[in-house]
This record gives C-alpha cells, sequence and structure tokens, in this order.
C-alpha cells in the first residue's frame, strides 16, 4: 500500500501543485512573521542590554497618559554628585535625553525621519557602552555645536559645517554640525542630536540644574543588584525609578514589543486568510482527485485493502503534500524575512541579515501548520474514499457525492445560521459595547461557517439566476457552461468558498470603514467650530513659540488652547480611574460646539471645576456641585467640583475616558511644563479665512511638523487613517483571490480531466475550439460571481452589525459603498476569465479520438 501510495502521489503531483501553493502561502507567512520579530527581538535585545548604564535612577512614571502632554519628566541633576559617594559607585553621570524635538535645516525642512521614529536630542557623553562613535569632525563643545548622527546627515545631505535649528520646549536654539557619529549596533531608526553636556540641560530642559536621568557605573566587584540595593537604600524606595541594566533593557524591550506585535499580527492574519481559504482548495482537490480514482481505488479494495488502508493511503499522500508545501513555504518565509528586513532598513532600522534568527520553533511551527492543515483538509474526502464498496468502485459510483442529498448540510446549516443570526442580532440589540463585540465575532464565525456548509444548497437556485441570460447570449455553449456549474454543487460551493472569505471580509470592512469616515465627517461638522486648528503632524504637543507665532499672525482674532495632563480620579464608587484629562482657554464655545446634560463651557473652565461626561458620572455615583480628588503627576493632587456634565453620547465634546475637562489654568498649576496640543483659531473680523490660510503658513513656515488644518483637511486626514486600515484589508483580499484563482484553476483542470471524454465527443459532434474555451471560460464566470455574490451578501450583514457596534462609541452614520460592491462584482467575473484561461487552453488542444478513448 505504501509502494502504491507513493507511485499515485507522484503521478498526481501535477494535480497536486496548486493546492501545495496554498500549503506554501500559509506557511510562508506563518515562519516570516516569526523569523522576522525574533531576529528584531534579538537585535534589540542585544543593544539594550550592551548599551544600559549598570544602574539607572530616573523619575517615576506615576500616571501614564495615553495622550502625549509634551512635560519632560526630570531629577535633579545634583543628585549625581550625591549618588557618586554611595559605597560601589564608580561614576554618576546626569543623562539629558529629550525625544520630542524637531530639527530642521536652513530651509526649514526636518532632518527627522519620516518614518514616525523620534528624534532624539541627547547630551554628549560617550564611553564604551555608547551606541555610536565620532567618525568624522570634533565633539561638541559650548552653546552652537552639535554632533548628528551618519545615517540622518547621508538621508539629509546635511555635512559638517551645515547649520540647523533645534526646537526644544524651552525654545528655538542654532547649532552647527561640527562632527558625524556613525552607529555601532542597530540603528533603531530614530535621529539622534547630540550637544555638549554643559549646555545640553539649559537648551533642553530649560535648566542646567535639571537631568533626565542618572547613570551609575559599578565599581569593581560590585554586581548591579548589589548597587541598586545601595542606591535604593540611599534614596529611599519610591522616590526614584531605580533599574539595573537588566531591568532597563527588559523596559525597553517591552517598550518596543507592541511594534513588533503589530507585524507580527498582521502577516499571522495573511497566514490565517491563507490558511482558511487553503482549506478549501485542498478539501475541493482531494475530492475530485478521489473521484477520478474510482475504478483505481475499487481495484485496491477488490484486491484486499480494507477501508482503513484506503484510507491511510489517501491521508499519507496528504501528509507528503504538507511536507512539500511546508519545506517551500519555510524556504519562502526565510525569503520573506530577509525581504522585511531590507525593508525595514530602507525606512532607517538598519538590522542585518546577517543576523538572521532561525530558531526552533519557527521550522516546528511551519510544519505543524502545513501538516496539519492538509491531514485536517484531506479527512472528509479520505473517509468517503474508504466508505466505498468494491464493487460500487468497479462500477464508477459517485465517490464524490454528486449525487447524495444534502440534507445533512441543510440541517448543520441551517442550526449553525439560527445561531450565527441569534448573535448578530444579540449584537445589534446590546447597548454595551464589550458584550456587542463579543456577540459580533461568535456571530461572524457562526454565519461563516453556516454558509461555507450550506453553500451547495444555494448553487442551483443563485447559479440558474445569474446563468439564465447565457442561453440567449452565447447559446448552447452558454447553456452547457451553466449546467456544467450545477452539476456538482459540492464541488461548485466548494470552489466558490474560497473567494467568498476574501470578499465577505472586504464588504463587511468597506461598511464599516465608509459608515466610519461618514461618522467622523458629520461630528466634525457638529463639534468643529475654529476655522482652523493648529496641531503637530504626529499629534505631539508644540512649544510655546509656536502659540506666540499664531497669536502674532496678522489676521488671527481668537486662539483658544488645549492642553492634556494624565490624571487618577477618586470616584464616590471607590474607584480609581487613571485617564488622560483636556485643559481649554475661556471661549471654547466660539470654537467648539458641545451639548451639556447640567452646566455650562463657564462653569467646567472656572478655577477649582471639572466637567465629566454625564454617564460616566452616573456610573459611578458623581453628582453636579460634589467634589472629586484628582491626582497629577509628581504626587501633585487636589479636590475639583463637578460644576458641568457633558452629553457625549453623539461622540461630541472633547477628552478622553470619562470626558474630563477643566480650564487650561489648572493644567498650567498641576502640570507646570506641559505644552499646547492644539491651537482653535479663528479669523478676526474683516479677514477672510482664504487671507488667514495665507498668513499662517507663512508663519509656520519654520515649524515644518505643525500644520493649520479647516474642517475638509481634517475630514482627509481621518479619511487618510481609516484608509489604512482598509487597505490592510484589500491586501488580505488581494491574498485570498490568488489562493481562490488557484481554487478556481484547480478545479476546471481537474475537471477537464474528468470530462476527457465528454470533451472528446462534444469536439466530434462539431464543437469548435473557440467555443470549448468559452464554455469553461463562463463556467468559471458564474463560479466566480457566484462566490462574490454569496461573500459580499454575508460581508454586508457582517458590516451593518459592525456598525452597530460603532454606533455605541458615537459613530451612528450609516454608509454602504456600492461602488465598491459593483467594482468587487465585476472584478470577480475578471478573476473567472483569468483562472479558466490555462484550463480552457489545454482543453481545447485535446486530441479528439485520444479524448474519445480515454478512461
Amino acid at each position: 500500500m505504501l509502494k502504491a501510495t507513493l507511485r499515485s502521489f507522484l503521478a498526481h503531483k501535477g494535480r497536486l501543485l496548486l493546492s501545495a501553493l496554498a500549503v506554501v502561502l500559509s506557511v510562508a507567512f506563518v515562519a516570516g512573521s516569526l523569523i522576522f520579530s525574533d531576529t528584531v527581538s534579538r537585535t534589540f535585545d542585544r543593544l539594550f542590554a550592551s548599551s544600559s548604564a549598570d544602574v539607572t535612577v530616573a523619575p517615576r512614571e506615576d500616571l501614564e497618559s495615553s495622550v502625549p502632554t509634551g512635560a519632560v519628566r526630570t531629577v535633579p541633576a545634583s543628585l549625581a554628585e550625591r549618588l557618586a559617594g554611595v559605597e560601589g559607585v564608580e561614576a554618576a553621570h546626569p543623562d539629558v535625553e529629550v525625544d520630542n524635538v524637531t530639527v530642521v535645516d536652513s530651509g526649514n525642512e526636518s532632518v527627522g525621519p519620516t518614518t514616525g521614529a523620534p528624534t532624539l536630542a541627547v547630551d554628549w557623553h560617550v564611553t564604551e557602552r555608547s551606541v555610536v562613535e565620532l567618525t568624522s569632525g570634533s565633539a561638541p563643545r559650548g552653546a552652537g555645536e552639535a554632533v548628528l548622527d551618519a545615517d540622518t546627515a547621508d538621508s539629509r545631505g546635511v555635512e559638517i559645517g551645515d547649520t540647523l535649528s533645534v526646537q526644544a520646549r524651552p525654545g528655538t536654539f542654532r547649532v552647527e554640525v561640527v562632527g558625524i557619529a556613525t552607529f555601532t549596533t542597530t540603528n533603531p531608526g530614530a535621529a539622534l542630536v547630540y550637544l555638549d553636556p554643559a549646555v545640553a540641560a539649559t537648551e533642553l530642559l530649560g535648566s542646567a540644574d535639571r537631568a533626565t536621568g542618572i547613570s551609575l557605573t559599578a565599581g569593581p566587584g560590585v554586581s548591579d543588584e548589589q548597587l541598586k540595593r545601595r542606591v535604593t537604600e540611599e534614596l529611599g524606595a519610591g522616590a526614584y525609578e531605580v533599574r539595573t541594566a537588566d531591568e532597563t533593557a527588559a523596559t525597553a524591550t517591552e517598550e518596543l514589543g507592541g511594534f513588533l506585535d503589530v507585524i507580527k499580527y498582521v502577516m499571522l492574519g495573511f497566514a490565517g486568510i491563507a490558511v482558511l481559504v487553503g482549506v478549501f482548495l485542498i478539501v475541493n482537490t482531494f475530492s475530485m482527485l478521489i473521484a477520478q480514482r474510482t475504478r483505481e481505488l475499487g481495484l485496491l479494495r477488490a484486491l484486499g485493502a480494507d477501508r482503513r488502508q484506503v484510507r491511510r493511503s489517501v491521508l499519507t499522500e496528504a501528509v507528503l503534500l504538507g511536507v512539500v508545501g511546508s519545506t517551500l513555504g519555510l524556504a519562502a518565509g526565510i525569503g520573506l524575512a530577509f525581504g522585511l528586513i531590507r525593508l525595514m532598513s530602507a525606512f532607517g532600522m538598519n538590522l542585518r541579515t546577517t543576523e538572521m534568527v532561525v530558531g526552533w520553533v519557527t521550522p516546528v511551527t511551519a510544519y505543524a501548520v502545513g501538516v496539519g492543515v492538509t491531514f485536517v483538509a484531506a479527512y472528509l474526502p479520505a473517509r468517503r474514499a474508504a466508505g466505498v464498496s468494491p464493487m460500487a468502485a468497479l462500477a464508477d459510483a459517485d465517490v464524490a457525492g454528486t449525487g447524495r442529498p444534502l440534507r445533512a448540510r441543510a440541517v448543520t446549516g441551517s442550526v449553525v445560521g439560527a445561531l450565527g443570526a441569534a448573535a448578530l442580532v444579540g449584537c445589534v440589540l446590546s447597548g454595551e459595547t464589550a458584550s456587542a463585540a463579543s456577540l459580533l465575532g461568535l456571530g461572524v464565525v457562526l454565519t461563516l461557517i453556516a454558509t461555507v456548509v450550506a453553500g451547495p444548497l444555494l448553487v442551483r437556485p443563485v447559479i440558474r439566476v445569474l446563468g439564465s441570460a447565457f442561453p440567449a447570449l452565447f447559446g448552447s455553449v452558454g447553456r452547457m457552461s451553466q449546467r456544467n456549474a450545477l452539476r456538482n454543487p459540492r464541488r461548485t460551493g466548494a470552489t466558490a468558498a474560497a473567494l467568498m472569505v476574501g470578499l465577505a471580509l472586504v464588504g463587511g470592512m468597506s461598511v464599516a470603514s465608509a459608515s466610519m469616515s461618514r461618522s467622523f465627517d458629520e461630528q466634525i461638522d457638529r463639534t468643529l467650530g475654529a476655522d482652523f486648528v493648529i496641531q503637530n503632524a504626529n499629534f505631539l504637543p508644540f512649544s510655546q513659540e509656536v502659540t506666540d507665532r499664531v497669536r502674532d499672525t496678522d489676521g488671527v482674532g481668537l486662539v483658544v488652547r488645549q492642553r492634556f495632563a494624565p490624571v487618577a480620579v477618586r470616584l464616590p464608587d471607590g474607584e480609581r480611574v487613571e485617564t488622560t484629562a483636556a485643559g481649554y482657554d475661556d471661549r471654547v464655545d466660539d470654537v467648539a460646539r458641545v451639548r451639556y446634560a447640567a452646566g455650562d463651557t463657564a462653569a467646567a473652565l472656572a478655577d477649582g471645576n471639572i466637567s465629566m461626561d454625564a454617564g460616566f458620572a452616573a456610573e459611578h455615583g458623581v453628582r453636579m456641585g460634589g467634589t472629586v480628588p484628582v491626582e497629577f503627576p509628581g504626587g501633585r493632587s487636589t479636590e475639583l467640583t463637578v460644576a458641568a456634565l457633558t452629553d457625549l453620547e453623539g461622540g461630541e465634546g472633547f477628552g478622553t475616558r470619562g470626558g474630563l475637562v477643566f480650564g487650561i489654568a489648572t493644567v498650567e498649576e498641576y502640570v507646570p511644563d506641559g505644552q499646547d496640543s492644539a491651537l482653535y483659531v479663528n479669523a478676526a473680523d474683516g479677514t477672510s479665512v482664504d487671507d488667514l490660510r495665507e498668513r499662517l503658513d507663512t508663519a509656520l513656515d519654520p515649524y515644518p511638523q505643525v500644520q493649520a488644518r479647516d474642517q475638509a483637511d481634517y475630514k482627509e486626514l481621518v479619511h487618510d487613517q481609516i484608509a489604512v486600515l482598509l487597505y490592510l484589508v484589500y491586501a488580505l483580499l488581494g491574498l485570498a483571490i490568488i489562493i481562490a484563482v488557484l481554487g478556481v484553476v484547480n478545479t476546471l483542470a481537474l475537471s477537464v480531466v474528468e470530462r476527457t471524454r465528454e470533451i472528446g465527443l462534444l469536439r466530434a459532434i462539431g464543437l469548435s475550439r473557440r467555443q470549448l474555451r468559452r464554455m469553461i471560460r463562463l463556467e468559471s464566470v458564474v463560479i466566480a460571481v457566484f462566490g462574490a455574490i454569496l461573500g459580499l451578501g454575508l460581508g454586508l450583514v457582517w458590516g451593518l452589525c459592525i456598525q452597530q457596534v460603532l454606533a455605541l462609541q458615537g459613530m451612528t452614520a450609516l454608509a454602504i459603498p456600492w461602488g465598491t460592491v459593483a467594482a468587487v462584482v465585476i472584478g470577480a467575473a475578471v478573476v473567472g476569465i483569468a483562472a479558466a484561461l490555462l484550463p480552457a487552453l489545454r482543453a481545447s488542444r485535446m486530441n479528439v479520438l485520444e479524448a474519445i478513448a480515454h478512461e
């Protein structure tokens, strides 16, 4: 049996090739994501471990903010002298490192990274652990001198002697580039500007008495843990964040982990789509191969092979297919990881391909996925093959199940579909976001399974409608193509299911993204009343210089500042909620439209007052006129009176969780180093909006990171951000279509082999080669469009339910992109034509007599 199995596998290797491609794609994305993430993790682990000081003393981060405030947490620079006297400390250095700076050249062009990585301004303190070394020029000495990293200098065309402007929180200062430093380790993609240590604190922090941390070097024979313990005893527990080199590296790696997770999950999403769609392809392939080998299997049974041996033979072929596909997929995954590493280098993160990490987990996972998928997908066809009696097989009985009733599918599909529909209805009726999202996920999975299971039941009614015009348009050829698609509902349904999955995903996400875009448009129209909003391009706060420039611009009438502050609020129900509050100048009503359930803007922004969302207040037992303790960074705290309640159910107003808002004077008092995050600007009387835009653009020319946006600009910004998600979905669709095309090609190719004698007879009675090719193309088109109709129908239902979940977050508008729907249906027809090219060509080239004699 083993020898027969191997011969059968090699005999059908051409037919199995397309199925193997689905396995290759699945495994490639899994292996590539693991290799890439392992390589980046290993590279940065070494970077952080080699560059971290033995012990670092940093400000304690008591409150985290989801929104940047612009404040730089510092420690007294004199702390270095105090810690230098601790037993076991060989050296203590006050560090200055600020990441919210902008560096521009003489042409007012930013020299920072274009990838979103930060520009760091750092004091020049080179040790054996430094990540750079001076390779040309000299070190910075005194004010007005700086060293730039070589990667930034090369990419931006900066040379020694050039003048740069550094925009930091205290203000803008000019420096001359006196040296170029080259990375000795991996460049994480950031731009680095080094300043003389004697002036760095003054220029970047506003005072020579401040530092962002203290780096300590342990003396001979003193471990990092021992030194940490002694430093903690000196400073007192909880006063500062004291970390060893390993702890600092672990913290940095953890922060990097979020970035890596995004890439890993995106690639695993591609792998999941490839696996899901590939399952349909493999099931279909094995089902058709078994149908075509009916007589062969019957002979094996007649010669003494029992059911278990037949089943084992088919599964062995599947395992061989999985092994081959997994091996090729693993190789492709290494190539994919190589390409990703090179791509990251193009974006400034200079990873080395020679340090690519292929851990034991990667090949184990690759083979588990590849072999597991093919084994599971081939199991049902294998059972079906083993269930045929020798005499039935020898009589060419229906092994593939063409004639078997679909009652079991109808019952199973109806039950699962009813459960899925109930979950989606529960999602729509639920008033709580978390439960609605859970029901949505359950409903999506169940309805997808139900559609796949019950798909063959829909083949005859739908394809009769889709192909109803074929006889009139193409005569007998059109009639035969329609009947060929109807001949085996199971096969047609499984072939179309591969395309259906991708198009359902696109349909759902297209409705969701269009609804989000329209909701944001309506929200901006409702809430934004300012002529312009001044914001950093990456939404980071900006220096006071920008605010002063805007205020001094001719034609500016009203400027309302926005700042954010991380806070912790202790509520009457005992819960302590950490969130981010927003602070505003007076006259917010002139630049924004906020609905209040109680109170008004004047009360909300008055000294000692605070406003919050009415729903949040009711949830936690907060009443108008009551006071709530509010904690700010650095141990500052106060009690504020709840003087207004906003109605944020429509997504209106400002702030984050809880919608906490108070006057900007409160932010300035308790977060004194904060910066403005946005300016809401109205034109003065007598100044047109167009004239003011030109003047603002001129005033902000030295600050390329800051932009003036009107309502249309804001809408475009939101649309662009939503489009990023949609592009990912389209990429997933592209992958699904590639595999679906392979499925249609495979189905048609095997179908041509299966119908060899029939095709020979048709050619013998006068069917031309051109008509034969057309018949196969029309059959492919109707199958592809059938998959598109099912996918889009299911996707539209998902999209409507997603929109209902979004409505709980204030995005209440519904939009259906009918243009996308129409384009997808047309595209499906094109896919069908493309998939049929090779099978149709092969069929048309058959020798008529040989085809008639084929068994």
